[in-house]
C-alpha cells in the first residue's frame, strides 16, 4: 500500500472528473477451487486497489460525488475468523489507512445503492468480470446480472483510464521492481535452456521465482519452443538443438503492479546462421520503438514505423520485396507480424483491459483499424509522459497462415513464398522490454536490462 494520502487525492481526482452521483467500486471475492475452502490465489480488482488500497476479499468502496463523502464497506472479524487467520484490523481501522473516516458493515452497501436510487441519483460503477460481483450488481441495483455490464457508466470508465494511464512516482517505483523480479525469471531461463530440459520445468522454476519475490507471474507463463504460436500456455515437449526457446512472463509485485517480458534464445546457448538473421531483424525493430517512442506520438505511428524495419530486414534476405512503405501499407508484413507492438502495463499486465480496450489505448483522434495484424493493436492513442507500455515486436513463421495466404494469393507483389518454405520450420522470435514515456523520451523500466543482443544471450547462456 502507498501512504493514506495517494489514495485521497486519487478519489478527488476522480470526484473532480464526474458530474453527479454515486461511484460504486467493488472489490473481489474468494473464487472456489474445487471446494469452498480450498480457493483461487486471491487477487483484488485493479480499480479497488487503485482508489481503496486494501486486497482482501469482501470490500466495497462509495464515493459520493455530490456531498464528497467517501465510505468503506467491510465487515469485521469474528472469533471464528481470528482462530483461523489470527487477529486482524477493524474496518475502520482499514478505511483510515486509506484516508476514509466513514466505514460501515457489508450489509449498509445495498441499502446505501438502493436510497441513491429511490432518489433518482446516477450510480456509476466499472463493468463487472466475474460472476460474483454481476450477481451482486444485480442485488443491490436491480439490473439483470446478464445484462449488467451493458449499465456500466461510460463516464466512469473513462475518467478512471485517465487517472490510471499516468503513473505516479509510487508506481513508477512499483513497476521497476516489478522488472527487476522479471530479470531474475528471463536470466534464469538462459541458463536453463538445454536440449533435454523439459519446458515444464523451466516455466515452473519462473512460477517460483515470480512467487519468491513477489506476489505470482503477471500472466499465465508463455514458454515454448514453437514461439510460432503466440500465446503458447503448452510446455509439454523437451527442448532440442536447433530450435529457439520463447519466453513471454512477467511477475506481480506484492502490490500488484506488474512485468512482461520476452526473450527468444538458441537451444544450447549458441545462434546459428538464419536465426542470427531472423532475431537482428527483431531486435532493430525493438530498436527503433524506443528511438521513436516519446510524449506526442501516437503508438500506432510507433507501429507501423516498426513494421517498415520488419519488411525492409525480411526483403534483405529475400523474404519481402517490392516498396516497404507500400507493403506495410497493405499489410503485407502481417504475415509475419500478426499482433501489435504492445500494450498498457500498470496494475494488469494488459492494463485496464476490463473497461474495454477501445477506451484503453484508443480515443476520438485514433481509431482501431480491422486490416489484419494492425487490428490487434492494443495500444494506438497519443503517448503522453508517465505511459507505461510494452515494446514487443515479433517475427513469426506460422505454417497454417503461410499456406493459406500462398493458396489465396495475398499480397504476391511484397512476399517471396517459394523462399518461405524453408522458414516453415523455424517457429518464431518476439523480443519485449516495459518502456516509461518521459518528458523527452522513453526509458526501459528495471535496474538491469535482460540480456537481449546475440553477444550478451550467448555470454549468459554459456557462463
Amino acid at each position: 500500500m502507498f501512504n493514506s494520502a495517494t489514495y485521497e487525492k486519487r478519489r478527488q481526482a476522480l470526484k473532480a472528473l464526474l458530474k453527479d452521483g454515486i461511484v460504486l467500486i467493488l472489490g473481489n471475492q474468494e473464487a472456489p477451487s474445487n471446494y469452498p475452502d480450498n480457493t483461487y490465489k486471491f487477487r483484488q480488482d485493479s480499480s479497488f486497489l487503485y482508489f481503496f488500497g486494501h486486497s482482501h476479499p469482501g470490500y466495497a468502496g462509495i464515493m459520493d460525488i455530490d456531498s464528497g463523502e467517501d465510505i468503506f464497506f467491510g465487515d469485521d472479524v469474528d472469533i471464528d475468523d481470528i482462530i483461523w487467520m489470527g487477529p486482524q484490523p477493524s474496518i475502520k481501522e482499514l478505511a483510515a489507512q486509506v484516508g476514509i473516516s466513514c466505514s460501515q458493515p457489508t450489509s449498509q452497501l445495498k441499502e446505501y445503492i438502493q436510497k441513491g436510487i429511490a432518489q433518482g441519483r446516477k450510480i456509476h460503477f466499472l463493468p463487472p468480470y466475474r460472476h460474483a460481483n454481476m450477481m451482486l450488481l444485480e442485488e443491490l441495483t436491480g439490473i439483470k446480472a446478464s445484462a449488467v455490464k451493458k449499465y456500466a457508466s461510460l463516464e466512469l470508465i473513462k475518467a478512471v483510464v485517465s487517472l490510471r494511464s499516468v503513473k505516479e512516482a509510487c508506481e513508477i517505483k512499483e513497476l521497476d521492481l516489478a522488472c527487476n523480479i522479471g530479470y531474475e525469471m528471463h536470466t534464469a531461463a538462459m541458463r536453463l535452456c538445454k536440449p533435454g530440459t523439459s519446458e515444464q520445468y523451466i516455466a515452473g522454476v519462473l512460477e517460483g521465482i515470480a512467487a519468491s519475490y513477489g506476489s505470482m507471474v503477471s500472466f499465465p507463463i508463455i514458454l515454448s519452443q514453437h514461439g510460432e504460436t503466440l500465446h503458447n500456455h503448452d510446455h509439454s515437449l523437451i527442448l532440442e538443438k536447433g530450435r529457439m526457446m520463447l519466453t513471454d512472463a512477467g511477475a506481480e509485485r506484492i502490490s500488484c503492479y506488474c512485468s512482461d517480458h520476452t526473450r527468444t534464445v538458441p537451444v544450447g546457448g549458441k545462434f546459428e546462421g538464419r536465426q542470427k538473421d531472423i532475431y537482428n531483424i527483431v531486435l532493430a525493430c525493438h530498436g527503433k520503438a524506443l528511438d521513436i517512442t516519446r510524449p506526442g506520438i501516437t503508438y500506432k505511428e510507433v507501429h507501423l514505423e516498426v513494421c517498415k524495419v520488419l519488411a525492409q530486414g525480411l526483403k534483405e534476405i529475400g523474404l519481402m520485396k517490392g516498396n516497404v512503405d507500400d507493403a506495410v501499407a497493405a499489410g503485407a508484413h502481417a504475415l509475419f507480424l500478426p499482433h501489435g507492438l504492445g500494450h498498457m502495463m500498470g496494475l494488469d499486465v494488459h492494463d485496464m483491459e476490463d473497461l474495454g480496450q477501445i477506451y484503453v489505448g484508443y480515443d476520438d483522434e485514433t481509431r482501431p483499424s480491422t486490416q489484419f495484424g494492425l487490428a490487434s493493436l492494443r495500444m494506438g492513442r497519443r503517448l503522453q509522459e508517465g505511459f507505461v507500455m510494452t515494446d514487443e515486436p515479433g517475427c513469426y513463421f506460422i505454417p497454417a497462415l503461410i499456406d493459406q495466404w500462398k493458396a489465396e494469393k495475398m499480397h504476391t507483389d511484397f512476399i517471396n513464398y517459394d523462399a518461405l518454405e524453408s522458414f516453415k520450420d523455424f517457429g518464431g522470435i518476439r523480443l519485449e522490454d516495459d518502456i516509461l514515456i518521459t518528458p523527452d523520451g522513453s526509458r526501459f523500466l528495471g535496474e538491469k536490462r535482460i540480456p537481449i543482443t546475440i553477444e550478451e544471450v550467448e555470454a549468459i547462456m554459456n557462463e
